[in-house]
């Protein structure tokens, strides 16, 4: 079997390149981003393309089994870049799967498609509200996915909860770096409210299985998240007390502490962006009911197991991750900006 990954030089695309290589498929990974190719496993293939580009997704789909497209622009982007890479290049990977009759695609799609809801669980029909034009760029793809479907192409859309995992970094290298220095960590709001996460191994585990059969049953949109996990505070003292460290919760007062980080990112002075800090003192967790039945399968991790073992890579690698610099995807961490400067207080 053949698996085209796109974005798979990012953390996702080196997890789901590991994962499949191990069960024996033909992997390949696309991406417009340099590859690091020694963390990749040896029989990988390596395409530098852009999914904007229709040639060159007609001519990489070609011959393909399954294609699990994972690329996309993240929310600290510039706002075109995102509509145009998140549903202008979807629709360029769904158009050329369906010509050169690739048998399955998955599309990793986001529960920020749910925006702020006012009520949990998150079941798959609930509606959808795009925040921010990330939000909405992942809705416009999903809606191009559904027309697809219709045309005769099997395409099942994926909607996972925020992955963690080994060479995760982004905003969780803030939330690591603060941990590393044993900084208190504050909370938005008390932490009482329940966040489910999700380890990126269950992710992959749950597209391989995907990929196992070719069942109409599948072409449907299914959440994914942890199925054991707790409140933020009772997960975060889990966590601190696995790994011995002198952090602790912090409460801050909700409503004041977003006010604030809105104006820091209008200001461009923090990398946090509205849909983190909209949903930080909010319950947030979807049902996975639906994709439990469907496989017949469960998640392995809870989110404090995620979280642990995220933060042991990134104590091992403390170093050279210090090295990389910053930047805007989730292999290297982010600019903290006024974040750094508040951590001096706490």
């Amino acid at each position: 079997m053949k698996v085209l990954i796109t974005g798979g030089a990012g953390f996702l695309g080196l997890h789901l390149a590991s994962f499949f290589s191990k069960k024996k498929y033909q992997v390949y990974l696309l991406d417009i981003a340099d590859f690091d190719k020694s963390e990749y496993p040896k029989n990988c293939h390596f395409i530098k393309a852009d999914i904007r580009n229709k040639k060159a997704m007609d001519k990489y789909t070609r011959d393909i089994d399954v294609v699990i497209h994972a690329a996309a622009a993240l929310p600290l982007w510039k706002a075109d870049e995102i509509m145009k890479i998140n549903v202008g290049g979807t629709e360029n990977v769904l158009r050329s799967s369906l010509k050169n009759k690739v048998k399955r695609v998955i599309y990793i799609s986001s529960t920020a498609v749910y925006g702020v809801p006012k009520k949990h669980p998150i079941y798959e029909d609930d509606p959808r509200v795009g925040v921010g034009p990330y939000g909405q760029s992942k809705i416009d793809a999903e809606n191009l996915c559904f027309k697809y479907m219709t045309n005769g192409l099997n395409i099942t859309i994926i909607r996972p909860k925020t992955f963690l995992g080994t060479h995760r970094l982004g905003v969780f290298e803030i939330l690591f770096d603060w941990i590393y220095d044993g900084k208190k960590i504050p909370m938005i709001g008390n932490g009482n409210n329940r966040y489910e996460l999700l380890d990126v191994d269950d992710l992959c585990e749950a597209c391989f299985i995907f990929t196992q059969k070719n069942l109409k049953k599948y072409n449907d949109v299914f959440n994914i998240g942890a199925e054991k996990f707790s409140t933020i505070k009772g997960d975060f003292k889990i966590m601190f007390k696995a790994l011995n460290s002198k952090s602790r919760i912090f409460p801050t007062p909700g409503f004041i502490v977003k006010k604030a980080l809105w104006i820091f990112e209008k200001l461009k002075l923090s990398p946090l962006y509205q849909w983190v800090y909209d949903t930080a003192d909010k319950d947030s967790y979807v049902s996975i009911t639906k994709l439990t039945k469907t496989l017949s399968w469960h998640p392995r991790y809870s989110n404090s197991d995620a979280l642990i073992k995220s933060y042991k890579w990134y104590l091992k690698n403390y170093k050279e991750i210090k090295l990389r610099g910053n930047g805007v995807t989730h292999t290297v961490g982010w600019k903290q900006g006024i974040l750094g400067f508040l951590k001096r207080f706490f």
